[in-house]
C-alpha cells in the first residue's frame, strides 16, 4: 500500500557511538521507509569490526540513519544519494545539526550517479543499499560493481522487502551474513577480488 504524502515531519534515534539518542528528522514522503531499529543494530554489530574509519555511501538515502549511524560510530566519511528533494533537503539540515561535516549529500538517483560519476574522492569501504522498489536491486549491484568505486574487501549491505535474488549479484560478492525480520530480508556481502 502506498503512502500518501502528507507534508509531516517523522523522526528516529541514533542507536549507538558518539550520538547515540540524538533525534534526526526526515519528511512523510512515499517509499521512505527507514532501517528498523532492530535491523540496524544488527546491522552495526555486523560491521563493528569495519566501521571505525570506514568511508560508506548510502545509495538510496532516505531518511539518511545508515550513513549518520555509521558516523555516529566512527565513520570517516559518508556519501548519501537521495533523489528526493526533501530527503535530500532534511539529510543536509540533520548533518549540519549534528556536527557531521564529513558527510556529503548529492540528490541523484542512484543508478545514475553511479552511471556518470567517473571519480570518487576516495573507494568506499561500506555500501548501503535499501532501495524503495525491489526491481532495482540487482541493477545497483551490479553497477556498483561495474564502477570500481568499492574496495576489495569492503561490505555491502542490502536490504529488500522481497527474498534477494543472489544468482544476479556480482559474481565476486561473497555473502556473509542473512537475517530476516518481519517482511525486511537483509544481507551483507564482501567484495573479493576478482582473478
Amino acid at each position: 500500500m502506498k503512502r500518501l504524502k502528507t507534508g509531516r515531519q517523522n523522526s528516529l534515534r541514533i542507536i549507538g557511538g558518539s550520538l547515540r539518542r540524538r533525534k534526526i528528522t526526515f519528511p512523510d514522503t512515499e517509499g521512505l521507509k527507514p532501517t528498523s531499529d532492530r535491523v540496524r543494530e544488527t546491522l552495526f554489530n555486523w560491521l563493528q569490526d569495519s566501521i571505525k574509519a570506514s568511508t560508506c555511501i548510502d545509495l538510496f538515502a532516505g531518511s539518511g540513519a545508515l550513513g549518520i549511524e555509521a558516523l555516529s560510530r566512527g565513520a570517516e566519511r559518508a556519501v548519501f544519494i537521495e533523489k528526493d528533494t526533501a530527503a535530500a533537503k532534511a539529510i543536509e539540515q540533520n548533518l549540519n545539526r549534528l556536527g557531521l561535516e564529513t558527510g556529503e549529500v548529492t540528490k541523484c538517483e542512484a543508478i545514475r550517479w553511479l552511471q556518470t560519476t567517473k571519480l570518487v574522492k576516495a573507494k568506499f569501504t561500506i555500501a548501503f543499499i535499501d532501495p524503495p522498489f525491489v526491481d532495482d536491486i540487482c541493477q545497483v549491484c551490479n553497477q556498483l560493481a561495474n564502477s570500481d568505486f568499492l574496495q576489495v574487501s569492503g561490505k555491502i549491505y542490502i536490504e529488500s522487502g522481497a527474498q534477494l535474488p543472489e544468482a544476479d549479484l556480482p559474481g565476486n560478492w561473497m555473502k556473509l551474513k542473512q537475517k530476516k525480520a518481519g517482511q525486511v530480508h537483509y544481507y551483507l556481502f564482501e567484495n573479493c577480488a576478482v582473478f
